[in-house]
């Protein structure tokens, strides 16, 4: 729409796996595709303009006199009140003032804003999930509470903490304990309050007899996984309703898009998670991604690119050279095709590089008869005649494959070939052949 600096305001909108932008242009709104940019008028929206509300619901003066950079809506899961969220440069308004240190957005994922921002800072926490709740409310008597204040105690070696083991164990709630400071863990933002609810859940646990340990094990990883993508350096302040809303293929794959490789690894390491939706598929992404570089040689990156790679499972070397060639760089191909052990990876990427006798050198040692034919035939067709047959007296194997070929499909050929070599004796033997 003549964009001349970055619009005040645009949304994405994604619907049955269709993906437009709304956006807003001084007094105008457009929609964009992949194909198109249209303008939205306001019958597309509402029936009819007088259909919009005319109520004036609430009024609140900021006391700020510049226009918001961000404006975002919030709802509270149980009552659904609403609430608008305001951004500044260097505030945030939500029914109240909080100044931060830098430059900040705000970002309107489910279930709750969260704040994004270059200094460090734990972000616009979402409503607190009900197990979490239950546990910091005050003179709080559930289960999972009298679980924490146990465990403290335990620490701090007072006999207390037997006494509210007793309580728990009496009501036969110590399972139910154990399963909201675990719950409640992965709804809590600070390191320091996890470890916390992970420790109660633990102490817990050494009291119950066939407590499933998956779970607990299971939110031990996943807490590790969110607070390191958490860290302000990483900036993906995802929830853990989020993360697992996402999966953990997706989140890698967000950070494959960032260019995070050492941390996708390390994740992946970390989960066990098998080599080819892994670090396999990490590793094949950053080689792609180092063929673009520029700034060194051809040898220097397939070296590097080999030692990093050697032969793990599931990486293909020939789509890396794909990759490479696309990028303008043959050579840096050709170099990383001789990594592939697969020929019939490498003969099909030669005959599009337009290496044919490259190509049928690879199909001969690979011992393949259907892969020789292949090139022999692509040979046939790119070059001409004389140079064709020059070509196969240096490849005595796939002459004779020709050979064989001709003699079945075309006869005629094999006269000529016959003919190029002086070799009469075989010349008048098909001649003899073809009397009969």
């Amino acid at each position: 729409p003549g964009l001349q600096k970055p619009p005040p305001c645009w949304a994405v909108l994604s619907q049955d796996r269709v993906t437009v932008v709304l956006l807003a242009v001084g007094q105008e709104l457009f929609l964009l595709d992949n194909t198109s940019c249209s303008v939205v008028h306001l019958s597309r929206c509402v029936p009819e303009p007088s259909a919009l509300p005319q109520e004036k619901f609430c009024e609140f003066n900021t006391g700020i006199r510049s226009p918001p950079k961000q404006m975002v809506w919030c709802t509270r899961p149980r009552s659904r009140q609403r609430a608008v969220v305001l951004a500044w440069e260097r505030q945030l308004m939500v029914g109240f003032s909080s100044p931060f240190p830098a430059p900040s957005g705000i970002l309107q994922p489910l279930p709750s804003s969260l704040r994004n921002s270059p200094a460090p800072h734990p972000g616009f926490p979402p409503i607190p999930a009900e197990a979490s709740q239950e546990i910091f409310r005050i003179a709080s008597m559930a289960p999972g509470a009298l679980l924490l204040e146990a465990q403290k105690e335990y620490e701090k070696e007072s006999q207390k903490a037997d006494e509210y083991l007793r309580e728990i164990r009496e009501q036969q709630l110590l399972p139910e304990a154990v399963g909201q400071c675990i719950e409640a863990a992965g709804y809590e933002h600070e390191p320091d309050t996890q470890k916390s609810l992970l420790r109660a859940a633990s102490f817990g646990k050494c009291f119950l007899d066939k407590f499933p340990p998956e779970g607990f094990v299971r939110m031990c990883q996943d807490l590790r996984v969110l607070n390191a993508i958490r860290d302000y350096q990483i900036g993906i302040p995802l929830t853990f309703t989020q993360y697992k809303q996402l999966t953990i293929e997706v989140l890698l794959d967000r950070l494959v898009l960032r260019r995070l490789y050492p941390l996708a690894i390390r994740i992946c390491e970390f989960l066990h998670l098998p080599e080819i939706q892994g670090v396999s598929r990490i590793l094949a992404h950053w080689a792609c991604y180092k063929v673009q570089q520029k700034d060194k040689s051809d040898e220097e990156v397939a070296q590097a690119i080999n030692q990093k790679l050697g032969d793990t499972a599931g990486i293909s070397y020939s789509d890396i050279a794909t990759r490479a060639y696309d990028c303008g760089r043959a050579e840096l191909a050709i170099k990383l095709l001789e990594y592939e052990p697969r020929s019939g990876e490498q003969v099909p990427l030669l005959l599009k590089m337009k290496r044919s006798k490259l190509a049928l050198g690879k199909a001969i040692e690979s011992g393949d008869t259907d892969l020789v034919y292949t090139v022999v035939l692509h040979l046939k067709n790119e070059l001409n005649r004389g140079t064709f047959f020059m070509t196969l007296q240096n490849q005595p194997v796939a002459l004779s494959l020709y050979r064989q070929f001709c003699r079945h499909q075309e006869r005629e050929t094999l006269k000529d070939l016959y003919n190029q070599d002086d070799n009469h004796q075989e010349l008048g033997n098909l001649h003899v052949q073809g009397g009969y």
